[in-house]
């Protein structure tokens, strides 16, 4: 949108509106979203062990520890709330039968939880889809579109993690990124399902974008979030985009000969 003004001189003076991002394709049909030619599946969640039919993450939890009616007045490893209290999960995990200020004893170990702290450690919700859309990138025009939706929900951080057994947010998700259909496309997709498997997508640190601390970040693979322009840097077109990030997954330890393994 264009205002015009009159300057000091009277002459007319032309206000321009910034241009705004385009980090989304056009709207697109169930229909018209197909698999990643060469690449097996559609997504990718968080491994876990397998369930036996009919056993929930709940009866898991239950099958392994013992409840606690008197906990000590101290702090849940987990949550870093006292055990005399409720969770510092509640109003975030909601299950049958598994109240906030329950606690409960490990068979071996003896070490003692909020029942919904363990829930909240053994139900993870990580998932990495990718499939393709019958849209094109700016710079790859002859090209469909392969997007990738991270999406991880709230949680709690693991050893791996700056602060073991505290709460972190997962601000911004699903998040939406793209790659051109191409032979080098196809690449990279296939080793950030490598990455993903090893968890160096993402990790747990402060943002820099709004200074939270204890979120989750990206981890120095970088990803193209704007589909149509490239007003932020994250977007294309960028001829040098691929081979970066093919730079990036390999200083991670990430290459081709990960693919053959």
């Amino acid at each position: 949108m264009t205002g015009i003004l009159m300057c000091a001189a009277g002459l007319p003076v032309c206000l321009t509106r910034a241009p705004k991002p385009i980090l989304h394709p056009p709207p697109v049909s169930k229909s018209d979203i197909k698999p990643v030619p060469g690449v097996n599946g559609i997504c990718r969640k968080t491994k876990k062990k397998q369930l036996k039919k009919s056993k929930t993450p709940e009866d898991v939890v239950r099958r392994y520890i013992q409840k606690v009616k008197n906990p000590p007045d101290e702090d849940c490893t987990i949550c870093m709330e006292r055990l005399v209290t409720s969770s510092g999960y509640e109003g975030v995990l909601s299950p049958r039968g598994i109240k906030p200020e329950l606690v409960g004893k490990l068979g071996k170990c003896g070490h003692m939880y909020h029942l919904l702290c363990l829930l909240a450690m053994y139900n993870n919700g990580n998932k990495m889809e990718f499939h393709l859309i019958p849209h094109s990138l700016p710079g790859y025009t002859d090209s469909k579109t392969i997007r990738i939706v991270y999406d991880i929900p709230t949680g709690i951080q693991g050893p791996e993690h700056p602060n073991p057994g505290k709460k972190f947010t997962a601000r911004g998700f699903p998040r939406h990124c793209y790659l051109p259909d191409n032979e080098k496309g196809r690449k990279v997709l296939k080793l950030l399902i490598v990455a993903w498997d090893r968890r160096l997508i993402f990790t747990i640190g402060t943002s820099n974008t709004t200074g939270e601390s204890d979120t989750v970040v990206w981890n120095e693979i970088h990803h193209k979030t704007e589909f149509g322009s490239n007003l932020t840097g994250h977007g294309y077109p960028d001829p040098n985009y691929l081979d970066n990030v093919l730079a990036e997954l390999l200083a991670q330890g990430v290459s081709e000969a990960t693919l053959k393994d």
